[in-house]
Order: C-alpha cells, then structure tokens, then sequence
C-alpha cells in the first residue's frame, strides 16, 4: 500500500460564510456612497437621505475595484493556489475623501511557478484598467469644460492626468483650450481613481502586483528594481507628498523582498513575458506624477 502525503496549502478547509468579507464589502459601498454624496455637494450629515447622490460614483468605483479583485481571485483558483475572497477597506469620510483604501486577497498557499506568478500578478491590475477605461469613457461624456477661474480659491482639489486619461480626454471631449478646466462627473472622477489605484498596484516592490510581476520576469534583479522605485518615489514627494508616505508604508509594512515561488526554474513562455511586459506599459500609462493638488 502506498501514502501520498498531501500538501498543506491542498487541504480542503470547511466551508464557511464569509461574513468579514461580506460586511467589509458593504461597508464600504456605505462609505464610498457617503464620499461620492460629499463630491456631489451633498449636506448628508444635515440629510443623510442625500446619500443616494453618491450611487454613481460608489457603483463605478466598486465595479473596476470588484473586478481588479476578482481578475486575482479567479486566476488563483484556476492555478490551485488558496486565496481568500477580496478584503475591501472602508475609511468614512471625510477621514478619507475616497470612502475606501481599496482591496486585498490574502494568498494562503505557494505561487507554484512564474508562469502563474506572471498570470495572478497581472489579471487583476489587466482586468481593472480595461473596466477603468469604460467607466472613464462614459463619465467623461457626462463631464463639461468650463472656465477656469483667474484666481484659483482657497482650498480647492485639483487632480493631475495620466497619459491614458489624457488620451481619453482629448478623444471624448476634444482639445481643451488654455483657461478652461474638465469638470469631472462622478462616474468619471471613478474611472481617474481607477487608473490611479492600477498604477499603485503595479509599483515594482515587495508583493505589490507590479513586484510579482518584476520577479517573474527578471528573477533576483528584483530586489535592485525595488529599491530603485523606492528612491524614486522620494524626489516624487516634492510633487506629491503622498510619495513620501508610500515609500514609508511599502518599506515599513511590505518590504522589498519578493519570497520565490514554489517552482523557481521553470522558464517564461513568450506569451507570458508580452503579459508581463504589457502590464509595466499599463503602469506607465497610469502613472500620474502629481495626482493631487489643494490651491
């Protein structure tokens, strides 16, 4: 008689009700309701019956977060690795002018190969771009140029562009003239976060979707990219002060290691590398220097 001895990581564990999941996920359609509400001119701390203003901008936002998530989950599965349902992070507002911080899935078993490394890391960021993409399209077609003011008041939130937004820009609503400003609408405000948190995620450090990514196709250079991505972040800070506090929470908190999957030696097909090459082009398409302003 012969004994297999099955691996931790494929024990199949009881089924449960993800009730934190679940309660998290709702959560946060509260508080990114709330913060779309507040963008909208809402009194909803005077009315809180106005929170349905904000449907629009937590609908469009929840939908490219739900399905960059799902893009990771789904692919996990189909390579047998554990992963936990998505973790969404509500914050209220106004701690936090977004409502939320986003998503993560927990990984509970070994990435077997680059092959998957390469697959898991890029599904989710591929798939949200695209979703990003619809959702800014629509929204721009709801979004107006107006005058800029000739003297920009006290405290008001300006938002810098990609590349990918600009193109979407210029295409849905043509060129727009010196002395006139985009007026976003939420859905399209939505879609700006959207290619925002993409290019976060794909940030080439520790285990962010950019750093699977990295290893995956460049193995042990990794950890020099990191750093490098790292100490760019900081002259960044002068554009961005929120740059300054990523590069504290990623080295804090994340690290600049990336663990090697299960498998190390198994090489790259050429379908894999154009993945992986194709989600960097996304992160430099997404990437906005200077996100955000207050006059």
């Amino acid at each position: 008689m012969n004994y297999h001895l099955i691996p931790p990581w494929e024990a199949r564990p009881k089924r449960r009700v993800p009730w934190v999941n679940i309660l998290l996920f709702l959560a946060t359609i509260s508080t990114t309701m709330a913060a779309g509400a507040l963008h909208a001119g809402a009194d909803i701390f005077s009315n809180p019956w106005l929170l349905y203003k904000g449907i629009p901008f937590s609908a469009s936002l929840m939908l490219i977060l739900g399905l960059h998530e799902s893009g990771h989950y789904i692919t996990s599965r189909l390579w047998g690795v554990r992963a936990s349902l998505p973790y969404f992070i509500p914050v209220p507002p106004p701690l936090f002018l977004l409502g939320t911080m986003g998503a993560v899935i927990r990984v509970r078993s070994p990435i077997p190969n680059r092959k998957a490394l390469v697959d898991i890391g890029a599904s989710g960021p591929l798939v949200g771009f695209v979703a990003a993409i619809v959702v800014t399209a629509i929204g721009l077609r709801g979004s107006e140029m107006v005058p800029a003011p000739t003297e920009r008041p006290e405290g008001e939130f300006l938002l810098g562009s990609s590349l990918i937004f600009s193109l979407l820009a210029r295409m849905v609503l043509g060129e727009v003239p010196d002395g006139y400003d985009i007026l976003l609408s939420p859905m399209a405000f939505a879609g700006w976060i959207g290619l925002f948190v993409t290019a976060l995620n794909l940030l080439p450090i520790g285990q962010l979707d950019g750093g699977h990514v990295v290893y995956a196709l460049f193995g042990k250079r990794h950890s020099v990219i990191a750093r490098t991505a790292i100490l760019l972040l900081i002259p960044l800070g002068f554009l961005w002060i929120g740059w300054l506090v990523l590069a504290f929470v990623l080295i804090l908190f994340i690290g600049m290691r990336h663990p090697p999957p299960y498998d190390l030696y198994t090489p790259l097909d050429g379908g894999r590398r154009m993945i992986g090459y194709l989600a960097l082009t996304v992160f430099l398409l997404c990437f906005t220097p200077a996100p955000f302003r207050v006059t």
